[in-house]
Formats: C-alpha cells, sequence, structure tokens
C-alpha cells in the first residue's frame, strides 16, 4: 500500500495545522481539566482540543470522506477506506510539567491498517515520520534518514518504558521486571517520543501496556521504517495496544519476548 505524496503532503499539513495550536499554550499557565476513566488523574487541556478540533476542520474541509478516530472527540465514520487517528499531545502529563517528552500522533490507516505515522515536537521543531517502508526526521525543512541501531543482546540494551507502576497490571509488572533486570540500563518516561528516539538509534527496547488505538498507530510506521520491530508482548500484532514491545534488533526483541513470556 503505497501511500501517495498528495497524502504525505496532506498529513503534514495537518501536523502543521496541529503544531500551530499547541505552540503558544506549552509552558503557558493553562486549566487542566481530569477526564474521568481508569486513571486517578487523566489531565487534558486546551491543547489536546483545540489541535484536535483543527485537524477535524481541515478534514471537514478537504476529505471529508475519510475516517477519523481521536482521542478528544472520538470516531468519526468513513466511506474512502482511509482513517486518520489522532493523539494531538500524547504526554499531556509531560506537557503540563514543562518537559518535552511529548508529541502530536497523526496516522493515516488504509483499509483498517496504518500506512503513515507522524510524530510532531512542534516545540522542538522535530517531525518524524514513517511511510512507504522508511522513516525520516525533518527538521528545519531537512529530512535526515532514521535507522535503529544493532544490539546483539540484552545485556548491552537499553529499555524505556513510560510509567510501568501506573499503567502495568501486576503479573505485566512481573514480566516487565525480568527484562529490566536483564539490561544494562532502564530509564522511564517519555511517552510516544521513546519510539522516536528508539528510531533515531539510541534506545534498544521499549516496553508499555494499556494503549489506544490514538497512542499506537502513528508509532507502527515509525519503528518499522526505521528498521525496528514493533509486536505486542506475545509478538502478534501492537495494533489493539494492549502490550507493546519495540526494539531495535530482532535478536533482542527475541530475547525480551522470551523473558516476558516467563
Amino acid at each position: 500500500m503505497t501511500v501517495t505524496p498528495e497524502l504525505i503532503a496532506f498529513a503534514n499539513r495537518l501536523a502543521d495545522t496541529s503544531g500551530k495550536v499547541i505552540r503558544p499554550l506549552f509552558r503557558q499557565r493553562i486549566d487542566v481539566a481530569h477526564k474521568q476513566g481508569v486513571h486517578d488523574f487523566d489531565p487534558v487541556t486546551e491543547a489536546d482540543k483545540g489541535a484536535e478540533r483543527a485537524i477535524r476542520a481541515l478534514l471537514a474541509q478537504e476529505r471529508p470522506d475519510d475516517g477519523i478516530l481521536g482521542e478528544e472527540y472520538g470516531e468519526q465514520k468513513g466511506s474512502s477506506g482511509y482513517r486518520w487517528v489522532l493523539d494531538p499531545v500524547d504526554g499531556t502529563r509531560a506537557f503540563i510539567t514543562g518537559r518535552h517528552e511529548w508529541g502530536s500522533l497523526i496516522a493515516l490507516e488504509q483499509d483498517g491498517k496504518p500506512v503513515l505515522g507522524i510524530l510532531d515536537q512542534p516545540v522542538l521543531g522535530e517531525r518524524f515520520v514513517g511511510v512507504n517502508g522508511s522513516s525520516h526526521l525533518i527538521q528545519a525543512g531537512k529530512a535526515s534518514a532514521l535507522g535503529v541501531r544493532p544490539c546483539a543482546s540484552l545485556s548491552e540494551g537499553v529499555l524505556c518504558a513510560t510509567d510501568p507502576g501506573a499503567n502495568f497490571s501486576k503479573e505485566q509488572l512481573s514480566a516487565f521486571s525480568r527484562v529490566d533486570r536483564a539490561v544494562k540500563m532502564t530509564r522511564y518516561g517519555g511517552d510516544c517520543y521513546l519510539f522516536a528516539a528508539l528510531a533515531l538509534g539510541f534506545v534498544d527496547v521499549v516496553i508499555e501496556a494499556e494503549f489506544k488505538a490514538w497512542d499506537i498507530a502513528a508509532l507502527i510506521p515509525l519503528v518499522e521504517g526505521a528498521g525496528g520491530i514493533i509486536t505486542s508482548w506475545h509478538g502478534g500484532s501492537a495494533q489493539d495496544g494492549k502490550t507493546i514491545l519495540a526494539s531495535g534488533d530482532r535478536r533482542i526483541h527475541a530475547e525480551a519476548m522470551k523473558l516476558l513470556a516467563g
């Protein structure tokens, strides 16, 4: 499924539109609301909501037949076979604490498969794009190819996860700990930006759980386009988001999967 240059350009326009809303709100004293759900505190701001509204308005104007699934405003069915999956601020906790480990996630699915993924960090001026089997970092209009790094053994690897204590079940936390004990170094926090670090070749393994469709859809083309592998903990599709295992090297992916399985 080849994504046309026109669709890629349009996806970048969506990211531009999102960034124009979000950028002025970063490190400002803005209201933070709580979304009712599974977490004791699940923050949302006008950056999240306003950016998604702006993206949806552009889609309604120029691609009204496409479907949309967004974290803040739900699903709108389409008839074209395409669906845009949106998480305008993935990492809202980082956003409201003035840290940079967040990004705007924009994915395009064709017939249910993610075929394009953008992770945009509009404050840093970094845009990570995965499409048509390759991934690039775009900065100041210049595109640089992304590539994961080789890592033959978990004992030499760097493991990252956002917050296992908050997002993993007791059994999942126990499984994660087995991998944690095997690696050279573990770092926490980062949300979607961890996957960018993996695609850049600075991280070897990312383990997450309890993602939603909008958390993962854009990251699959990004990781795969950089030469990495992203699956569930058991080696199946990562698309449902229930468990995520992303690695830069297939050797340590297999090693981590074995440890996660017990």
